[in-house]
């Protein structure tokens, strides 16, 4: 029914239509469409109805994670109560079997689910979501070990579930010969940006993560000889096997994204739960970016230039109409080869352009005093943080993800903000490869990572001011 109104509204507008063929145009995504993110499996040890309904409930509390993005939701009193009913929202459900393990599979109500999040206020997150790759370097002991995706070990494994639990598409370097000849893991350690972006390319991904675990170089020696001296204190008898102490160990990540570099660092005895925190933080990260807020309504006047035909007409009205963060669309007018939409937003303006980077058919069009900064080369290195830290007529920002105290801590280059944010000069900054000192646990070691860079470290270039239309304007990459 929308696309005949929209079919009646170019009627209005002085052009001629010599015949009309009705056809879906499918677009191509560089995103994707995440499937099954109303249904979750729950490993169950039989049939029995108790153990099914409380694998239900499970089943919906994975559903809302996948929905709403954060753990956070959980803790919602609407949600909460959902929870008490969640037989209420089921559409049906099944058992499987694999390799002797027994599941439960339920499917919710996409409708209910969403009226849930509705009544609560909180945002959803869509269907459409970017792809990551996941560089992820193991080191024990003096040796450091880039994860490849069929690596003889649990971490690909336990990225994958994760991938699957929170319907973020999470895809790990194959490290075949094609990666052999542009992977350097003292690149990705170092995190030298433009040998990782390079490395990178093959995979297409619209968010890249360097993630570092270390039992060794990143945590602290004090930790480290505790970590001895327990092994040492346990006491055992002739005949016994003495119990073995988990080593301690450092995880941290930096992600660059919407101009920020983000980081954060833990520390913790078991390195599969680390990578699953650090993983939950990345995915809430992402999440503030492409959530749609079930309450906020918005309208939003574009202009899309490049459209030539009819064809690209039903193309064009097809892609916006399908976006999940568009309610309606409407054509205010038709001129030539511009088109003029009014959107129904769910959400914000700046979360319905960030959902259209994760595609290559609408860009943007601006004009811009920085034009060598684009999209695919996030990483610029020029100068040295030391050099430019004086700097402060354009500022990148470096945020530490976490709680922090800022007891004690002072900047004489730098300007720390409330809200945890470091600013340093609009270049990148990238240090010689130096070896660690200490965990870096708190906002006093982020600083010196940031001042005297302790760590190799990248800080991501923020573009210029950028001059942009009073109507935003779009080209439709035909095809």
């Amino acid at each position: 029914m929308e696309f005949m109104k929209f079919l009646v509204d170019m009627f209005r507008f002085p052009f001629v239509i010599i015949f009309l063929i009705f056809t879906l145009f499918s677009t191509n995504l560089l995103a994707l469409e995440v499937d099954d993110l109303y249904q979750a499996n729950v490993v169950v040890d039989s049939q029995a109805k108790e153990q099914r309904q409380q694998a239900i409930k499970q089943a919906l509390q994975g559903v809302f994670l996948k929905v709403g993005g954060k753990k956070s939701v959980l803790t919602h009193p609407v949600l909460q109560q959902a929870q008490k009913r969640a037989s209420r929202y089921v559409s049906q459900y099944r058992y499987q079997r694999k390799d002797a393990e027994l599941s439960l599979v339920v499917s919710f109500d996409e409708d209910k689910v969403n009226q849930l999040f509705k009544d609560a206020k909180l945002a959803r997150w869509g269907s459409l979501r970017p792809q990551v790759l996941l560089w992820l370097i193991d080191e024990q002991g003096a040796s450091r070990t880039m994860v490849a995706s069929d690596a003889d070990s649990i971490i690909p494994a336990s990225v994958h579930d994760f991938s699957i639990q929170r319907g973020l598409p999470i895809i790990m370097p194959l490290m075949d010969l094609t990666d052999s000849e542009h992977v350097v893991v003292s690149d990705f350690w170092g995190y030298f940006p433009e040998q990782i972006q390079q490395a990178s390319l093959r995979y297409f991904a619209d968010t890249i993560i360097v993630m570092r675990v270390s039992d060794s170089s990143l945590v602290n020696k004090e930790d480290i000889a505790k970590a001895a001296s327990a092994v040492d204190n346990i006491s055992c008898g002739l005949l016994c096997q003495p119990a073995e102490v988990d080593r301690p160990k450092v995880l941290d990540w930096r992600v660059y994204s919407q101009g920020t570099l983000y980081t954060q660092t833990y520390q913790g005895d078991n390195k599969i739960s680390l990578i699953h925190q650090g993983l939950s933080d990345i995915t809430e990260l992402i999440y503030q970016s492409y959530a749609l807020s079930t309450s906020a309504e918005n309208n939003f006047v574009i202009e899309v230039n490049n459209v030539t035909s009819l064809k690209h007409d039903m193309q064009l009205f097809q892609f916006l109409a399908d976006l999940s963060a568009v309610k309606n669309v409407t054509l205010i007018s038709a001129q030539g080869n511009v088109r003029r939409f009014k959107l129904d937003l769910l959400g914000s303006k700046a979360s319905f352009l960030a959902s259209l980077k994760l595609n290559n058919k609408l860009t943007q069009q601006m004009n811009t005093q920085l034009d060598s900064f684009s999209q695919r080369q996030p990483f610029k290195p020029q100068k040295t943080a030391q050099a430019e830290l004086n700097d402060s007529n354009n500022s990148v920002k470096f945020t530490v993800l976490g709680e922090i105290d800022t007891a004690g801590v002072e900047l004489s280059q730098g300007n720390l903000k409330a809200n945890k944010i470091v600013f340093i000069d609009e270049n990148v900054a990238v240090s010689n490869s130096v070896q660690d000192k200490g965990n870096n646990l708190d906002v006093k070691s982020a600083i010196e990572l940031a001042i005297n860079t302790s760590l190799p470290t990248v800080f991501a270039a923020k573009p210029q001011l950028t001059r942009v239309p009073s109507v935003p304007v779009f080209y439709w990459e035909q095809g």
